[in-house]
């Protein structure tokens, strides 16, 4: 059976961004500062596995942004909804094969217990039904003609999240896609 897959608006290849500086050119105090998270830092989220039943957060695991956003998310998550799996996981192609990579790097999706692929946007106004700290956010979220608006602007913080993850320290290559994407 095939799911449905919904996406936000694609790229704009016409985005700048600057080029990182290298890590020699930081000071040792900012090369501490500059680590990445520990991988345990993501191992102590709910896992899809230990906790089947709940929906499933696809993120991007080697955003600083995302990765913060998911911590938040979880630490907001009351009622134990929600589980987090990381796009860059092994799982997640063997579970959802329907999505690609590259539409997983687009935008985050959340994959609710009946199957259903809601993806950047439709992601949010779903975790703004289901988690009464987000309720608040509910309204404008599903306001009649708002979507297009609500579309672009999740788009625009997607794009630039390695931005927001401050991608001068990014060492493993990760950000770089991301930028020269832009350039093209």
């Amino acid at each position: 059976m095939t799911r449905k897959v919904t996406s936000t608006a694609e790229l704009d290849a016409s985005d700048k961004a600057e080029v990182p500086a290298k890590s020699s050119e930081r000071s040792p105090s900012e090369e501490r500062n500059a680590q990445p998270p520990k991988a345990t830092d993501l191992a102590k989220l709910p896992d899809p596995d230990d906790f089947p039943g709940r929906a499933v957060v696809l993120f991007d695991g080697q955003c600083r942004f995302c990765q913060a956003q998911v911590r938040r998310l979880h630490t907001i998550d009351l009622f134990g909804r929600l589980t987090f799996l990381s796009l860059h996981d092994p799982r997640v192609v063997e579970r959802y094969p329907d999505l690609t990579h590259e539409q997983l790097m687009e935008q985050m999706y959340v994959v609710p217990e009946d199957g259903r692929r809601l993806g950047g946007v439709l992601a949010f106004r779903y975790l703004s039904r289901v988690m009464p700290t987000l309720w608040w956010l509910a309204p404008g979220l599903h306001l009649p003609g708002t979507f297009p608006l609500w579309s672009w602007a999740y788009s625009q913080v997607a794009r630039r999240r390695y931005m927001f993850g401050k991608v001068e320290t990014c060492t493993d290559g990760a950000c770089e896609v991301h930028f020269q994407k832009r350039h093209k």
